[in-house]
This record gives C-alpha cells, structure tokens and sequence, in this order.
C-alpha cells in the first residue's frame, strides 16, 4: 500500500494490461445508499459498522469502488442531502472515527471510497444559513445566499418564478428579528435546503476545504450532487418558457440549471484534487440537455467522469440504445474522457420495474411513470439481466446501485404513512417520490429484515420490506450460478480479467433488425437481441456468458451473450 498525505493506506494499483490508465477510466464503482445498506446497531437504519461488515461481499463482487451517499449531520429532511457540517459524521450512522476506520478497511480490501459532496445548498439548520437569518438584509452572513426583497407594494410575492424540484415556489420568506415578514430565500429543492451563493468567493474556499478534510483522510474522490446547479445566471431573472428538464430542444436554458459559471467552479475543483499523490477524482451528477454539455463538465482541466443518464433513461429498444451509446462514446471520446454507464440510482425507479413496461411509449424515470401500465416482472428480470452484460461491456466505467445485483424491483406499494421523500408533501401526495427504490437490502433469512439489522433487532427497517424478498436475498442467491447475484459475479470477474473490458473503443457489427452486436479488442463481442423472437448471431465464437440459454445457435429474445471471437 502507498501512503496518503496523512499516512493513511490508499490502495494500489490492481494489475491491469492497460499500464498507466488510471483505475477511474475502467472502474466499476458500486453505490451504497448507506441507510439502507447493512444496520449494524438493531436500530432499523443502515450505518458505518453495517458497511464495515459487507466489505467482504463488496470485494468478492469484485468491484474497484464504493460511492457512499451523504452521512454527514443533517436534520434528515431530504434523507441527508440537506447537510449542517460537512466535517463529521450523523450518530445515526456513526462517528468520524468509524469513518476513518471504514476508508482504511475499505483500501485493504482493494476498494476505493467516494463521497457525495453536496456544493448546492446546505440544511437550513447549517450554521451559516442561522448566522445569516440572525445577520440581516444587507449582511455578510446573507451574502452567502440567496437572499431578495420580494416583488409586490408588501414585497409579499416571490422574487421571481422559479420552482422546487420538489413541487411548488423556490422562496421562501423569512421572519426578519424584529417579527415583521422580511427577505425571501432561494431553495430549488426543499425550503430546508437553501441554496448556496457560488458566487460569493467564501463559498468556494469552504468546499475546497471540505474536500481537503476528506482527501487528507484518504477518500479517493466524491460524487457531486446537482452539479449543474451552483452557478445562477446574474439578477435571478424568471424563467418563462424554459422547462427544466429541458423536454426538447430548442428550449431556451433555464437561469437556474447548466449555467457556464459552473465550469470555472470545476477548474479550480480539478487543481485541488490534482496537488494529491495520487490524484483524487470526481463523478457529476449533471441532467443537462444532451451530450454537447454534458461533456463541458469533463474536459481534461475540469471534473473526471460524469454520470450517463441518456443511457440510463433509453428504452428497451435497439435504436435508442444504439443511438445513445453512439453519441456518448464519440462525445466523451471528444474532451478525452471515458463514458460513466449506469442503469440505476437512488433518485430513478429500479430498471427490473422499468423495464418489465412497455418500452418507448413515455419516459420511465420514476414510480410515478410507471402507473398506469402493463406491467410483467419476469420481462422485466429478464432485460435487466441482458442490460447487465451490456452495461459491463461497454467502453468506460460503470456503476451499480446496491439491490441491482439482486435483481431488485421498486416497492411499488409502499404505505401512506411510511413515506419519507419529501416529494410526497411538497407535490401535495400528488408524487409518491423515491422510496420505493430505497428499501433496506435483502441478505439473508425468510423474514424481514432479512439480515439486514442483527439478529435480534429491537427496531423495525426503516422502510418496509416486501415479504417476498426472501428469495431475492444474498443468501437465497448464493451458489446459484442462474441467479442475478451469480450472473453479476461471473460479469464482474470476467470484466476485470479480460482485457478487451474497460476503457477503449467499441465497433459495431453488423446484426438483424433489433439487435446490437459489438466487438471489442483484443477478441470479445458482445450481442443483444431486444427484440421479440430469438434470432441468428451475427458472429460466432466461444460463449464466455449469457444472460439467458442460447436456444441452439440463436441468442434469445431480450438477452444476451459474451463471446470470445
């Protein structure tokens, strides 16, 4: 193991036959949604010593990586993302010591850790956002944000149009010290959440020192929330006619969303995270409208990687895919930056319940565009076991959401009153939110919690889980070579070993009507049939692994193959 800056273990290099690539451009990273990955206390949460205890199982996947959401201190309005100190840890998870221990264990298992960093907003509770309710108009405290005098003879309406992604206005109005109605405060999320002034240089200095708190103790990187958002175009104008998402081009941008200030952000970002030996690295969370920007967030002086998310929500057809994975890898290949693919996270409905609708009809991003349709679960298994192998042949780096390899649906059916995203009260209970797809993880047993908490666990999970679960757990899967769990193994090891896998280019082959076939050198292919009949291979080869049986010498419909060619 080399040393870090604080003396503390960062893992070295794993043998590789592309000398000198950084282990980024090839790695598989797995996401662990920390309060519903392990709960190692019986208090129904998941936490650092539940983490602890499933590096065994992260590293056996194998994967290279682990991305942990936010476990810093927060009131726990938007599950964490709405932050008070970003220099310690929640109790409900642990403490900063744990997390020392966690970054150290996780390097001597061969895994690299990332964090999400949360540059947007912070918790209202955070204590520069009480300095500035204390502060005043007009005060250095406030400057911080975003604060404006309202619009109307009382200054009583918002001071532009703006929304919450959340549901309803982006402003709110404060109570001034002297009790009368004052300022109004921007949060494009929760009004728990306001947004932060990037362009106030304080701001910048106390993120650079954040991440300096957490490269010094080892973290290799961080995933960044909303990266598309801290920069505002200047005066906060209304946004008339500018949806965002952006629902086709030709849209005017939205002030608040994408705006280029952001990238001289990143450029500073990227020089902090390169005076580290070695270079620490960052993912972004971008929605932004098609690939030309999204790659502006990647060029060679800004961030390293940014998620794929026109891969993510493509459906289950051989054009879209086709035409996504086209355009991102000679996007990407344009600013010199690996593609990052992923099928899921914690804010998009699980792609087994995605998939198992029909594909193309509307987007399916949440659980809310799935109602409404036809749905087959066993389809839905079977796609996701083909997109798989699809997702980990592909040129670049890949992330797994924790369940995906479980083969995992959305809990659909989640009670009322056990709702926590905070969708479901700003849209009015008109939007169930994100929930269903952050449900504590299966491991083992027949019941709930299925090992999820100790034995013994005087606290329930802090969301249901569906009793049939129990045949979707680690246990239930293990040894099973035909089993999604036994599916994601064989890719992993074989994605790692082979050295066509990771980083490089791909080429088309030529292939009947609703099929993609691959190749990538030296020797593999990879073929997928989305369409509804099994139909011939386009090449021939040894079959390294399929999703499904090959039915003689045709690939079935809706699976797909690895082969050695």
């Amino acid at each position: 193991m080399e040393q870090g800056q604080a003396g503390r273990r960062v893992r070295s290099e794993r043998p590789s036959s592309r000398v000198g690539v950084p282990w980024w451009r090839d790695a598989v990273i797995y996401q662990v949604y920390i309060r519903s990955f392990a709960d190692g206390n019986g208090d129904g949460v998941g936490d650092i010593a539940g983490i602890r205890s499933r590096l065994p199982y992260l590293a056996g996947l194998p994967v290279d990586a682990i991305w942990i959401n936010p476990w810093y201190p927060s009131p726990m309005c938007d599950a964490g993302y709405d932050v008070s100190d970003f220099r310690a840890i929640d109790p409900v998870f642990g403490t900063l010591a744990e997390a020392e221990r966690l970054i150290d264990e996780a390097h001597g298992h061969g895994l690299r850790v990332l964090l999400d960093i949360v540059p947007n907003h912070v918790s209202d509770r955070h204590a520069w956002f009480q300095a500035a309710l204390a502060a005043g108009p007009g005060s250095a405290e406030r400057a911080r944000f975003h604060f404006r005098p309202g619009r109307g003879p009382d200054g009583g309406e918002p001071p532009n149009d703006w929304l919450s992604r959340f549901g309803g206005p982006a402003w709110t109005r404060v109570c001034e010290s002297d009790g009368r109605a004052g300022e109004w405060y921007l949060h494009l999320f929760t009004p728990q959440q306001p947004d932060l002034n990037w362009d106030n240089p304080e701001v910048a200095q106390e993120f650079e020192d954040i991440m300096r708190f957490w490269f010094d103790r080892g973290v290799d990187g961080f995933r960044i929330d909303v990266a598309h958002g801290l920069a505002k175009a200047p005066g906060l104008p209304d946004a008339p006619g500018a949806p965002w998402p952006p629902d086709g081009p030709g849209n005017p941008p939205h002030p608040a969303w994408d705006q280029d200030g952001v990238h001289a952000i990143y450029q500073a970002w990227r020089r902090v995270a390169d005076a580290y030996d070695p270079p620490r690295v960052f993912t972004a969370e971008a929605w932004v409208d098609g690939y030309e920007r999204l790659t502006r967030y990647i060029r060679p002086d800004e961030l390293n990687t940014a998620f794929n998310f026109d891969f993510l929500l493509a459906p289950w057809t051989a054009e879209a895919l086709r035409r996504s994975i086209t355009d991102g890898v000679a996007a990407h290949a344009s600013v010199g930056a690996p593609p990052t693919w992923v099928l899921s996270n914690h804010d998009v409905a699980r792609e087994v319940s995605r998939y198992a609708r029909p594909q193309g009809t509307r987007e399916l991003r949440h659980l809310d565009d799935l109602g409404g349709l036809p749905t087959d679960f066993a389809l839905g298994l079977r796609r996701a076991r083909a997109a798989a192998l699809l997702l980990l042949a592909l040129p670049g780096n890949a992330y797994i959401y924790q369940g995906e390899e479980l083969g995992l649906p959305e809990v659909e059916d989640l009670p009322d009153e056990v709702i926590q995203d905070p969708v479901w009260e700003q849209s009015g209970h008109r939007e169930r939110g994100r929930d269903g797809c952050r449900v504590p993880l299966p491991w083992s047993g027949g019941a709930p919690p299925f090992g999820f908490s100790p034995d013994g666990a005087s606290a329930a999970p802090w969301l249901p889980q569906p009793a049939h679960w129990a045949g979707l757990s680690v246990a239930a899967q293990e040894g099973d070579p035909g089993s999604m769990l036994g599916l994601y193994r064989d890719a992993l090891r074989l994605r790692r070993e082979h050295p066509a896998l990771g980083d490089g280019a791909i080429a088309w082959v030529s292939a009947a009507e609703g099929v993609l076939a691959f190749r990538r050198e030296p020797g593999f292919a990879c073929v997928v049939n989305l369409s509804e009949e099994a139909q011939d291979l386009p090449l021939s080869g040894e079959v390294l692994m399929s999703s499904a049986p090959l039915e003689g010498e045709r690939i079935a419909s809706d699976s797909a193959v690895w082969l050695a060619v």
